[in-house]
């Protein structure tokens, strides 16, 4: 063997003779094959494994791009790449250029999901801010395309990189199509398909954009801020109340004046345990109350008819602010118990004005004064 044989066979050696690509990290979405020099031998080998596509790239710019088998880099077979360098011969001699791998499986189980708050127009509670996550599948369906979009403009390979760039793509394409489909604040959870369908049909042409397949797309969950929820709540429970609340009033009104008269000094002092004892109930009561109900005048008002016997009737006013109506049953029980002091201002229509409870007759309060409290011992 000459001289030349020797130098030729040692210069032939540190060509690449094979180009393959191995996956070992399962998250890698575009591979650069490590050329030394980017000189490739004519005439080795490329093999291209299933779920694999094979790019060259010349001098920055996508050229041939090979799809699952075993190739022989000829002239015949890298007909781009040919044109560019001019060549009009095979020969057997090295050339430059770069190859990339491209995993084409389908990636699942993607997650995406809002950093911050979206805003929302609904009709029942105006402007909310909306959270929401989710999950996608995807796959690079153009190599070339992807090669340009993103690999050859912003260096992006691994899975986390490239969900990282669309993840916004996401948020406001999605945004849109939620504020589109025009669906209540309390019918998103009853509607995540079609919200899921819809947003599939959004981002579709995005991703096809970048050379990326959207195989699927699901929302998972969209909640409401905290305060909503609570008006949600709020709104159950009367729902399921329905026409049990004035039982449900009375509940509340015992137990808080239960409550209140194990205090130190009663309900019969300054009033402050009656009103902390009748101010949820008698609040929900005004609320629901029908639209006839007659209401107490001011301190010295005109007089009005008198309700039904056995109605709901008596308004007491303590430190301030007016509670009740309560029927004469509840008042005698209170006036009983010494939870309403014969002193306190009470009304009912028919009377002149606000009077002490002691001045009505039919409470029979000033019938019997309670008995002093028992002397120390």
């Amino acid at each position: 063997m000459g001289l030349m044989d020797n130098i030729r066979k040692q210069i032939g050696s540190q060509f690449i003779e094979i180009l393959e690509w191995l996956d070992d990290s399962g998250d890698t979405l575009v591979y650069r094959f490590p050329v030394y020099n980017q000189e490739i031998k004519m005439g080795a080998k490329l093999v291209v494994r299933e779920n694999q596509a094979a790019l060259f790239v010349n001098e920055g710019k996508a050229a041939d791009l090979f799809t699952p088998g075993t190739w022989e880099l000829t002239t015949q077979n890298i007909p781009i790449l040919t044109t560019l360098r001019g060549w009009k011969y095979g020969f057997q001699s090295p050339f430059k250029a770069e190859v990339y791998f491209f995993n084409t499986r389908l990636y699942t189980d993607l997650k995406w999901g809002t950093t911050n708050p979206v805003m929302m127009r609904d009709a029942e509670f105006g402007m909310i801010r909306l959270r929401a996550y989710g999950t996608y599948a995807m796959k690079i369906a153009e190599p070339k395309r992807f090669f340009e979009t993103v690999v050859g403009t912003q260096g992006l390979t691994t899975t986390d990189e490239i969900t990282g760039q669309l993840r916004s793509t996401i948020l406001s394409r999605l945004s849109d199509a939620i504020a589109e489909a025009k669906i209540p604040a309390l019918d998103l959870a009853t509607q995540y398909d079609e919200l899921s369908g819809a947003g599939k049909r959004v981002l579709g042409p995005e991703f096809e954009s970048f050379g990326l397949e959207l195989a699927r797309f699901f929302i998972e969950n969209v909640s409401l801020p905290e305060e909503v929820e609570k008006a949600i709540d709020q709104r159950s429970k009367l729902g399921v109340l329905g026409d049990r609340l004035g039982q449900y009033t009375q509940m509340q009104t015992a137990e808080a004046i239960g409550t209140a008269a194990a205090n130190p000094g009663g309900l019969a002092g300054a009033g402050v345990g009656l009103g902390a004892g009748v101010a949820m109930g008698q609040a929900m009561s005004q609320a629901m109350a029908p639209m006839g109900a007659a209401a107490p005048p001011p301190m010295g008002g005109a007089a009005a008819p008198p309700p039904p016997t056995g109605a709901p009737r008596w308004s007491l006013a303590v430190g301030g602010q007016t509670y009740g109506p309560y029927t004469d049953e509840q008042m005698r029980a209170m006036l009983a118990a010494g939870q309403v002091a014969p002193t306190t201002p009470a009304w009912r229509p028919g009377a002149a004005g606000w009077a002490a409870v002691s001045t009505y007759a039919e409470l029979g309060a000033g019938a019997t004064p309670p008995p002093p409290p028992p002397p120390q011992a």
